[in-house]
């Protein structure tokens, strides 16, 4: 390996994830697209690489020159390849436009700072030659929040945190550790592990996003039910900013005026880098208990988890499948329901370290509201192919169908309200344009006060799929906001849910966000075109 190469592997161009993790849909599975959602039996596939259409690097040669100063002349990165790859995020809109052979709008270069002071002089260097500056630690989003929008700036750079790698520091007896921003999920979990710590934090991203898009995003983990949200586990970060650098954080908790790090956990990119994170670390867990449950339908599956969650017994994962989505993933594999169609929810379970001990009063709860145990089996088979959903859906758009998810949260007592909004505000806008869609949902997030909702949508693909999709998300970004929910609940704003935010914050919210944009990236070269309306 070179001092550049990073050992977790760059996701491809055209997909979700690495080209040899991917799996073709079987001719079964054709056959039940074609029968159900009447999708054309015919290929789809992307372009091939050297049909894709990059625009002219336009960086300036001075500036350039300024940026090498830095960084080094082998840590700017101008070609084809590396543009490409750092060209977006891995939404099924941006995939479709790069497997068309569309990536105009790749960075006009890629520049992979060392450590913090470089990521600073980096970030000033840029506002004094005015060239935008996007921040890519994995590529993962599914937003828009990696996308090279150039606000009006000539030129762009994809700075990319990979070489900000390192575990700082463990602290035993705090049971925190200090990590730097581009370590993956895989990597942060390996070098924890040899200290007999863990972070707990698992979202389906985990195999290629970062610690620092971690904190940006405010990520939330599948075990969130027991080790909780990324924001929430952060004690401490840096920040470098055009106009300086922050330090933030110095106790588990401070009475000295409002907390300036919920300015920067969750703001992609907008008001500053995070270069480095302290954040709250778990001992391995010596034991894991998995068990699946049968619930009669998705009201009273949410309802013991409800109960759960407010008698403080949940299990370490919760995450409750509706009807139809037991039925399509689960049911024939598992027995949950008859009668050859939804029939009955599957929840999955997993009790780990900690949690081991509240299992047996969590069952004895989940039985009083009319589940039904299944065994390990369910749950264990869940946990071993649960980063390969996108993967599926990389396939589904290889065989003419559009797959997409979306997600939200709100307070259990308008649950079923917003999850109907939702389903039928995206069944509508998908059947008016001529492809009536299958929309699947689980909660999978889950609080005393409420739980999130994940919808997972495929219909056939109309002849033009990116605007096919645009509509039915503004359809279920309405929805949304109509019925009070949040506009998203782990994905983040970027550009997909940015014509919301405003409806959810205020005028004098947005107002607010402007004016600390202002204040620490004045020539706003920051991840322009992100989060803010």
């Amino acid at each position: 390996m070179t001092e550049l190469e990073h050992r977790t592997p760059d996701l491809a161009w055209n997909a979700w994830g690495t080209t040899d993790a991917a799996t073709p849909v079987s001719d079964q599975v054709r056959g039940l697209l074609e029968a159900f959602l009447g999708v054309e039996h015919r290929d789809t596939p992307s372009v091939d690489r050297s049909e894709v259409r990059l625009g002219e690097t336009r960086l300036p040669a001075e500036a350039r020159a300024a940026l090498a100063g830095i960084v080094g002349d082998d840590a700017i990165r101008t070609d084809d390849e590396t543009r490409l790859l750092h060209a977006g995020g891995k939404s099924t809109p941006d995939l479709l436009r790069r497997r068309a052979g569309d990536a105009g709008a790749a960075p006009d270069a890629v520049v992979l700072p060392a450590d913090h002071d470089q990521v600073c002089a980096v970030l000033a260097r840029c506002a004094e030659h005015r060239i935008a500056v996007v921040p890519f630690g994995g590529g993962t989003s599914v937003v828009g929040g990696v996308e090279p929008e150039r606000g009006g700036f000539t030129s762009l750079i994809s700075l990319d945190l990979r070489r900000l790698d390192r575990l700082v520091a463990v602290d035993a007896d705090s049971r925190t550790a200090t990590l730097q921003a581009g370590l993956r999920g895989p990597e942060a979990e390996a070098l924890l592990a040899e200290h007999g710590f863990t972070l707990g934090h698992f979202p389906q991203s985990f195999e290629h996003a970062s610690i620092g898009g971690f904190a940006a995003t405010r990520s939330s983990g599948q075990a969130s039910a027991g080790y909780g949200r990324f924001d929430a586990a952060v004690l401490r970060m840096r920040v470098a900013t055009p106009g300086g650098e922050l330090d933030l954080g110095r106790a588990p908790a401070s009475a000295a005026g409002p907390d300036l790090r919920q300015l920067f956990l969750g703001s992609e990119g907008a008001f500053g880098i995070i270069t480095e994170v302290t954040a709250r670390v778990y001992p391995v867990p010596a034991e894991v208990e998995s068990e699946g449950w049968s619930f009669p339908d998705f009201d009273a599956g949410s309802a013991a988890l409800r109960r759960l969650a407010q008698e403080e017994a949940l299990p370490t994962v919760a995450r409750l499948s509706d009807e139809t989505e037991t039925w399509i993933n689960l049911s024939a594999a598992h027995d949950v329901g008859e009668g050859g169609g939804p029939g009955g929810c599957l929840l999955i379970t997993r009790y780990e370290g900690a949690r081991v001990a509240v299992s047996a009063r969590a069952r004895a709860l989940l039985a009083e509201a009319g589940g039904e145990p299944l065994g390990a089996e369910p749950a264990e088979s869940w946990a071993h192919g649960r980063y390969h959903g996108p993967y599926l859906r990389d396939a589904l758009l290889d065989v003419n169908a559009l797959a997409e998810t979306l997600e939200t949260a709100t307070t259990w007592s308008r649950l079923a309200e917003t999850r109907a909004a939702v389903q039928e505000a995206v069944t509508e806008a998908l059947a008016a344009q001529g492809t009536p869609p299958l929309v699947l949902c689980h909660l999978s997030h889950v609080y005393p006060a409420g739980a999130s909702l994940y919808f997972t949508v495929v219909c056939a693909r109309a002849e033009d799929p990116v605007r096919q999709w645009r509509r039915a998300k503004d359809a279920a970004g309405a929805a949304i906001s109509r019925v009070g929910a949040t506009i998203t609940h782990h994905h983040a704003v970027g550009l997909g849910h940015r014509p919301w935010l405003a409806d959810e914050i205020g005028e004098l919210g947005v107002q607010v966000l402007g004016a600390v944009k202002s204040a620490v990236d004045p020539a706003g070269v920051l991840n322009p075109g992100k989060l803010i309306p």
